[in-house]
């Protein structure tokens, strides 16, 4: 039975043995827990994000709960209609079925931790960092239908425009 100890939370905090994926232009991500390792409950996914990058477009999914923990920097996020910044030590709460989206509008580097809840959608991760090119909305979209998740690109566009974010 998994139980998530200190000990186990601060080997995964650790661990630089997970490949960095490269998901989207200017962020990659490190799996630090998946659902494997705590028995489908929760994964453990690491955001590296550069300065001006979208850390993920606005989108809602179906099954999962999100806590976006700010490690270093600021980031920013929409959750349930609001934009709001989360400093080094602050989490942001992003629920199911809402909308929701997060970024480093700042001109420093900054790190998340996402808690997924339950498990499942870490998995789009690697499956995103296996895509070569440019952002293909149309490829994203097709990919997030199976993990019960969907894009906004319009609402996007605007979070990129209004924080002047690279995106593509």
């Amino acid at each position: 039975m998994f139980e998530l100890t200190p000990q186990a939370l601060a080997d995964a905090l650790g661990r630089r043995d997970a490949p960095l994926l490269p998901c989207l232009p200017g962020v990659q991500s490190r799996l630090l827990m998946h659902g494997s390792d705590t028995e489908g409950r929760f994964s453990l996914v690491q955001h590296l994000l550069d300065p001006r990058a979208l850390g993920a477009p606005v989108h809602r999914r179906a099954r999962e709960d999100a806590y976006v923990h700010a490690l270093s920097g600021e980031v920013w996020a929409l959750s349930n209609g609001e934009e709001r910044k989360a400093a080094a030590g602050e989490r942001i709460h992003q629920q199911r079925g809402q909308w929701h989206a997060f970024w480093n509008r700042g001109d420093e580097p900054a790190s998340v931790l996402e808690i997924i809840a339950p498990a499942g959608f870490e998995k789009f991760f690697g499956d995103c960092g296996a895509i070569s090119g440019p952002v293909d909305e149309n490829v994203l979209s097709e990919m997030a239908v199976g993990y019960g998740a969907e894009f906004d690109w319009s609402a996007t566009s605007d979070v990129v425009r209004r924080n002047a974010l690279s995106f593509r």
